[in-house]
């Protein structure tokens, strides 16, 4: 049986009830990213390396 993902939000998901953003669950060896406003729908999924590229890859271009 497969356990069922553990969602997260990001700490930057703003006020209210910070469901403004989306959600990551590691699904090894896969990240999956869903929208917090509509969380039934299909979650995209990456390997994690590429993951772990893109946010690296924001980070730094957010740092400019």
């Amino acid at each position: 049986m497969i356990p069922p993902a553990i969602w997260r939000k990001s700490s930057y998901s703003g006020g209210g009830e910070g469901n403004a953003c989306v959600e990551i669950a590691h699904l090894h060896p896969r990240i999956a990213v869903r929208d917090s406003k509509d969380p039934s729908r299909a979650p995209l999924s990456f390997p994690t390396e590429a993951f772990t590229a893109l946010v690296g890859s924001l980070k730094a271009e957010a740092e400019h």
